[in-house]
């Protein structure tokens, strides 16, 4: 192997591995539809502490009075924890109200962006971009 070639495949595995993060995440707008703001009251049925996002499902009963479970997604666990959440905030039997936007695929009941207030008011900024602690009003 030359040292040419040598250099050129450094330098493409190099940009692999500095751009593969930024093909990784995804933008709001590609999974949300801004224009489906949804806010509902229901019991949380799990919390799911892992990378890149935390999710808590919440069974709550659609329009049509149908038994419905979204998942609601939050930012990362790291940056969630900087904001003061803990893996005992909220726990499956809490009751929380969630205000977000829903997915763009009607066949999802992922909902993003989103903000859920616990029973007695605190109030916990689920998704990036978000500012504020668990308690902010």
């Amino acid at each position: 192997m030359t040292g040419q070639t040598l250099r050129v495949l450094v330098a493409v595995g190099l940009v692999g591995a500095l751009t593969s993060p930024l093909a990784a995440h995804h933008s709001v707008s590609a999974e949300f539809d801004t224009t489906k703001p949804i806010t509902f009251t229901g019991k949380v049925t799990k919390v799911e502490w892992m990378n890149p996002h935390i999710y808590t499902n919440v069974e709550t009963k659609d329009p049509d009075g149908k038994l419905v479970v979204y998942r609601v997604e939050g930012g990362p666990p790291n940056a969630l924890f900087r904001q003061g959440w803990r893996r005992d905030t909220i726990k499956p039997g809490d009751v929380v109200t969630v205000s977000g936007i829903k997915a763009k695929n009607p066949a999802s009941s992922n909902i993003g962006v989103a903000t859920i207030t616990t029973s007695d008011g605190k109030v916990l900024y689920g998704s990036q971009g978000r500012a504020g602690t668990p308690g902010a009003q």
